[in-house]
């Protein structure tokens, strides 16, 4: 049996200001947008070029949700945007007004920094370290 997450639901406040973010700022394909009967929309947005998971981005409809905006991980880091060109990407976030939490940082799998989005989802952009020749 083969498996695959493929739709991670993002709690937002507004569908137009979370798509302007993920598809303006990041850079991700609007996948779909489409009314529901409920007057709810089906956003769906997804990196360029990536085979993970895409977000489905759900506005909240009630006190609980509301609450969830932003801390949907408990203030951990929630989601990792890999790249193959970090330093390109990062330049490209920063000038789109993508706010980092700190400055890149050189591990062994990687150079790494953490952003966040408007509503304060904390994400790791990440550059996966080049395997070690054997």
């Amino acid at each position: 049996m083969r498996q695959s997450l493929f739709l991670v639901t993002l709690v937002i406040d507004d569908y137009d200001r979370a798509k302007a973010f993920y598809c303006g700022a990041l850079g991700f394909d609007c996948l779909q947008d489409e009314m529901q009967p409920d007057g709810k929309r089906w956003v769906v947005v997804k990196p360029k070029g990536g085979d993970g998971a895409a977000f489905l981005l759900a506005r909240a409809v009630n006190d609980a949700q509301k609450a969830a905006i932003g801390n949907q991980t408990g203030g951990r880091v929630g989601f990792f945007l890999k790249t193959d060109d970090f330093a390109q990407d990062r330049a490209a976030m920063l000038a789109k007004g993508v706010r980092f939490l700190e400055e890149p940082r050189h591990e062994s799998y990687g150079t790494v920094a953490v952003f966040s989005d408007p509503y304060g989802n904390t994400f790791d952009l990440i550059q996966h370290a080049a395997p070690a020749a054997s």
